[in-house]
């Protein structure tokens, strides 16, 4: 068993920063991989980020255009994503996930196991 767990959402105005955090616990995660979806209202549940545990290699969704970054902490078994120029448009529940391998990062079907979830809210 899994258990995400994120934190860090909030309010901010346009232009800012946030950093979202994902704690799991449960199973090792050394061959995993770990990323991060939004689901803004009326929409799909979209990529952001992935990373995996061992090697650290990172994958971004197309919209994110340098202003996010994802990084994690091996001993704390936590994940983060680092929001910075923050737009309304980035308004969205923000999901943390693991994987059970390193392949298809980008789609929800590669993901097991599911945080609950931290609301961000960007006001322009």
């Amino acid at each position: 068993q899994v258990l995400l767990v994120e934190s860090g959402g909030g309010l901010v105005q346009a232009g800012g920063s946030l950093r979202l955090s994902c704690a799991a616990s449960g199973r090792t995660f050394s061959n995993y991989a770990m990323g991060w979806f939004r689901q803004a209202p009326g929409k799909e549940r979209e990529f952001v980020a992935a990373i995996t545990w061992s090697r650290g290699r990172t994958l971004y969704g197309d919209f994110v255009k340098g202003r996010f970054t994802i990084s994690r902490d091996n001993a704390e078994n936590t994940v983060y994503l680092q929001m910075s120029r923050l737009k309304p448009e980035d308004t969205a529940v923000y999901y943390c996930a693991a994987a059970y391998s390193t392949v298809a990062v980008s789609t929800r079907e590669a993901y097991a196991y599911w945080g609950q979830g931290t609301q961000v809210t960007v006001s322009s």
